[in-house]
């Protein structure tokens, strides 16, 4: 019924991840295994919606439904047991642009602001870029597990400059859902130095059998009080394009905020087709998602057996989330642009580089795996090539 292994042609569509290729990597041809987006047909039903909505011949300012914050809240409520209501739900147009308002609505400049590194590199530029201090409670890896070094992070938030904890969650690029007693030592921490959190949580349907994502701020009273969550059903269901993002707010002075900075930007109407294509993905998606869920589980076992049977010098623990493995490269023993110029120009692919994510980042490299095997099983022998010679070269 889905058809995963289906190659979609994404060339000249004017798509980041396949048109941008030469200007990122100098070389149009690498396999695009980079920008977090899918190489798999978005779902028909979402289509189907899309089309509906477009034979009405005027593409005029739109409202959001009933029905439109009804799918989300009952999607919250099925797959995480989470109770939100419809007031508690406002509009962004796209996670990232949210974390920038939330920033303007609840800090000053000059105002500090932890995050998790090696962690989505927006998240940086979202607190620099508005003059915000950004500080680094950089991630503990072992083996390359990942935990949060909790000591590091009451230093940095019991700073009285602290206003903000950026968290990532379910992890990007590491892989890792966190943990209730790691949420609940975060909320402990920030209710403790009176600090909020923002909770990136757009890949919290990409989950794996064995895992269970909890949204922050439905563990506890206080998590409730004090988190902003941002989800957005474009990740799972591959309509980035199309500005669906949305924040759960609970605490009325902090909804009140938002609301104010969203109003004075003039940026709370979105998208006419990103309404109806989120309503039909949350009213529509649980199978498909089951589907998709199983071929990302498939696929990353693919790479880790075949990475540990004929390339051990690279290696990495299978995500709890995402579609994004995280490949230590560190026994290759290159350093940091001569890793990225053997990825570009010796094996042919276009991953990320592991230090735009910040401290912990040197020496890997973020691989996505969201397309059919068949790219997979190319890029691997590719790289498996590549990797013989540099074997040869090193002797």
């Amino acid at each position: 019924m889905y058809d995963f292994d289906k190659i979609v042609d994404r060339t000249n569509t004017n798509s980041l991840k396949y048109d941008l290729r030469e200007f990122f990597f100098k070389d149009k041809d690498v396999i695009p295994l980079w920008v977090a987006d899918m190489d798999f047909e978005t779902p028909i039903f979402i289509r189907e919606a899309i089309q509906k909505r477009a034979e009405h011949p005027i593409y005029g300012y739109s409202i959001k439904p009933d029905s439109y914050f009804h799918s989300i809240t009952n999607w919250l409520k099925k797959r995480f047991s989470w109770d939100v209501i419809k007031e508690d739900v406002l509009f962004s147009p796209g996670v990232v642009p949210g974390f920038t308002l939330a920033i303007m609505a609840y800090t000053q400049p000059g105002d500090k602001i932890v995050t998790q590194p090696p962690v989505y590199f927006p998240f940086f530029q979202s607190v620099e870029d508005n003059g915000r201090e950004l500080l680094y409670n950089q991630l503990i890896e072992k083996d390359n597990y990942y935990t949060i070094d909790f000591e590091d992070l009451e230093t940095k938030l019991s700073d009285p400059k602290t206003k903000i904890l950026l968290i990532s969650s379910p992890h990007n690029p590491v892989g890792r859902v966190w943990n209730k007693e790691e949420l609940e030592q975060m909320v402990t921490l920030c209710k403790k130095h009176d600090v909020l959190m923002l909770t990136d949580e757009i890949h919290s349907d990409l989950v794996f059998k064995g895992h269970q994502h909890l949204p922050t701020a439905s563990i506890s009273e206080d998590a409730k009080d004090l988190c902003i969550t941002f989800m957005a059903p474009s990740k799972t269901f591959n309509m980035a394009g199309l500005s669906t993002s949305f924040l759960v707010i609970q605490n009325e002075e902090l909804k009140k905020k938002y609301e104010d900075v969203l109003q004075a930007y003039h940026l709370g109407l979105g998208n006419v087709f990103g309404n109806e294509a989120l309503e039909a993905a949350y009213t529509h998606g649980e199978e498909w998602l089951e589907k998709l869920n199983e071929y990302l589980t498939s696929n990353t076992n693919y790479v880790f057996d075949f990475l540990e049977n004929n390339i051990p010098e690279i290696n990495f623990l299978k995500p709890e989330a995402t579609y994004l493995l995280w490949l230590n490269c560190k026994q290759l023993g290159l350093k940091e642009k001569e890793l990225q110029k053997f990825f570009i120009k010796e094996a042919g692919l276009g991953l990320n580089n592991g230090s735009i994510f910040g401290p912990g980042g040197n020496g890997y490299m973020r691989m996505n795996i969201a397309c059919p095997l068949s790219t997979v099983k190319t890029a691997l022998d590719q790289l498996l090539k590549a990797i013989e010679l540099f074997r040869k070269e090193k002797k």
